[in-house]
């Protein structure tokens, strides 16, 4: 039976969720996510959970924050003037904001405090600084 190396494209399927239950995300109803192990285009938790699978095998697997989305970054956090923004942006708690770097680069923020005269922006990904679970099943194996 094939096992998962190194280098394999992998379909699975899983669900993701928080250390309190809360599914935070789920391949359910959709196509398996395919992927290349290894190649960092999952979190590592996942990918150094797959070696050793074979089809057909389901693991729960633990992603303590270091191998999901890393600690929160207080530097990643930034308070603008609230006259910085668009007069046609209806601000909300938790919204995403898109935004340019000085250099030009897009990035994603949310919304983390509303001031009357600042308005708090965290670059973050949503899920840096919590743990994750993850109920994955290996459904196929592309061999490289």
């Amino acid at each position: 039976m094939t096992k998962v190396k190194t280098g394999d494209t992998v379909h699975i399927h899983y669900t993701g969720t928080l250390l309190d239950g809360t599914t935070f995300d789920s391949s359910e109803g959709r196509d398996p996510l395919a992927f290349e192990v290894g190649s960092g285009h999952v979190i590592a938790g996942l990918d150094v959970a797959l070696p050793g699978m074979v089809a057909g095998e389901k693991k729960i697997v633990n992603a303590p924050c270091a191998q999901a989305y890393g600690p929160v970054n207080p530097g990643l956090r930034q308070a603008v003037p609230r006259d910085g923004i668009p007069a046609d942006v209806s601000l909300e708690l938790g919204m995403q904001l898109q935004m340019q770097t000085p250099e030009g680069q897009v990035m994603m923020v949310r919304v983390v405090d509303l001031g009357e005269d600042e308005v708090t922006l965290d670059a973050n990904h949503a899920l840096a600084g919590m743990d994750l679970t993850f109920d994955i099943e290996l459904v196929s194996i592309d061999v490289s």
